[in-house]
């Protein structure tokens, strides 16, 4: 028996108008969440148009341009949301546009699994969905892959509609002091030199945080209890989670790593992961937070990277003898609610020189959402006011790590402390050595 796929009704809406246009092919991503007990699907997304003329455009599909939105989109998803499959709208054969969706379903796939900086559970479904909708009689075809399997064959899936889908979804947030140092290479002339060391950072950070504990409501909960039980159906539910991370996952043995430089992120960032409604589980609620926690960083730190790379670019001729400290401000989340009933929210990241319109303006290109700046939930995260800058030298960076101690968990406490520390934004400090 195939995988059964519950979609939130307003996707057949958005699929009905996309089918009403002339364009053919259509592309686009399919948002969700997945469970060893259920599959869900609560927002479609169509590909954005390549600048370019109609007729060249027509009867043909960008693979990479595909991949490359659902890169983008996949940083703009919060912790539960995940692109789950990818479908195409066109009077095609159906062999042709099956093949087309299995290659666009593995390019996607292979994109957005080379940025993750977990390790794959065992519980996580490896199973995703593509769906292929003939614009002129509307007949849905829907199937699903095992996109760790090269080789796996199209499986038949069942693909229905349900109002209401999303209102009683539960909301795991929680807001963390980030603070770690990551090595740069002495050879930063290459800038894959750059991503990989800094790629290899944050990894071993993401190991920090995947074996940290994690408290929800106070409290360490059984990992196969239910986390709804006792609470009544049909009810939105919210939970307020706290991530400790342990000394002792740290290397024990000294290490001197000679390095040409240093990045230094800091500051306390919001993080949240929304679980379906079908009975989750304490486990699953942690693994998508820590998730989240990760990802939003990560995804950070390669913004500003990006933005580092393209400035770079502009002032090559200019000199940079001289051992300096830079300060950056990292972007701040802000969080975007769907227009469904229920509490889920997409997310962007906005530059401390940017407006909520360029806000809105990215969430129409990327995720085909209207949104109003009133919308915006700009409260989670604060933005950092710079006053000042230190640019005095500093030594060559040596990583000492100190003897072992007795555990001690480094985390946020209470509630109260997390507002005080909320009014920090993550910076981003790049010290040439």
């Amino acid at each position: 028996m195939g995988r059964g796929y519950i979609v939130q009704d307003d996707v057949e809406g958005y699929l009905s108008k996309l089918c009403e246009q002339k364009a053919d092919p259509v592309t686009g991503l399919l948002i969700g969440q997945s469970s060893t007990q259920r599959d869900f699907v609560v927002m479609a997304i169509r590909t954005p148009q390549k600048e370019e003329s109609a007729a060249a455009a027509r009867n043909s599909v960008d693979k990479e341009w595909v991949t490359e939105h659902a890169r983008q989109v996949s940083r703009m998803l919060p912790g539960g949301l995940s692109v789950v499959g990818v479908f195409i709208i066109t009077d095609a054969d159906a062999k042709d546009a099956l093949t087309t969706l299995r290659q666009l379903l593995y390019a996607v796939e292979n994109l957005i699994s080379s940025e993750h900086l977990w390790d794959p559970a065992d519980d996580d479904v490896t199973d995703c969905v593509t769906l292929h909708i003939n614009p002129k009689t509307r007949k849905t075809v829907c199937r699903t892959f095992d996109i760790k399997d090269p080789k796996s064959v199209a499986k038949p899936a069942d693909w229905k509609y349900q109002s209401g889908l999303c209102s009683s979804w539960a909301t795991v947030s929680c807001s963390l002091n980030v603070d770690m140092l990551l090595p740069l290479p002495n050879n930063r002339t290459s800038t894959g030199n750059m991503e990989e060391c800094l790629k290899e950072g944050l990894k071993a950070w993401a190991h920090q945080i995947e074996s940290g504990l994690c408290l929800i409501d106070g409290k360490r909960l059984p990992e196969d209890s239910e986390l709804t039980v006792g609470q009544r159906r049909n009810v939105r539910q919210t939970y307020t989670a706290q991530l400790l991370i342990t000394t002792e996952n740290k290397r024990l043995t000294d290490v001197i790593e000679q390095c040409g430089g240093s990045v230094s992120v800091t500051g306390v960032i919001h993080s949240r992961a929304y679980l379906h409604s079908n009975k989750p589980k304490a486990r699953l609620a942690e693994k998508l937070l820590k998730r989240d926690v990760v990802s939003t960083v990560a995804t950070r730190v390669q913004m500003m990277l990006e933005e580092l790379l393209a400035s770079d670019q502009e002032s090559k001729g200019s000199c940079r003898d001289k051992q300096q400290k830079e300060l950056f401000c990292l972007p701040h989340r802000i969080f975007c609610p769907l227009k469904v009933s229920g509490p889920l929210c997409v997310c962007d990241y906005q530059f401390s020189d940017e407006g909520l319109s360029e806000v809105t303006e990215r969430l129409k290109e990327m995720l085909d959402i209207d949104a109003a700046e009133e919308d915006l939930d700009t409260r989670q995260e604060m933005t950092f006011e710079i006053t000042g800058c230190d640019i005095t030298p500093e030594p060559t960076q040596e990583k000492v790590e100190a003897p072992e101690h007795k555990k001690n968990y480094i985390g946020v406490a209470m509630a109260t402390v997390v507002a005080l520390l909320a009014t920090a934004a993550s910076m981003l400090y790049l010290n040439d050595i």
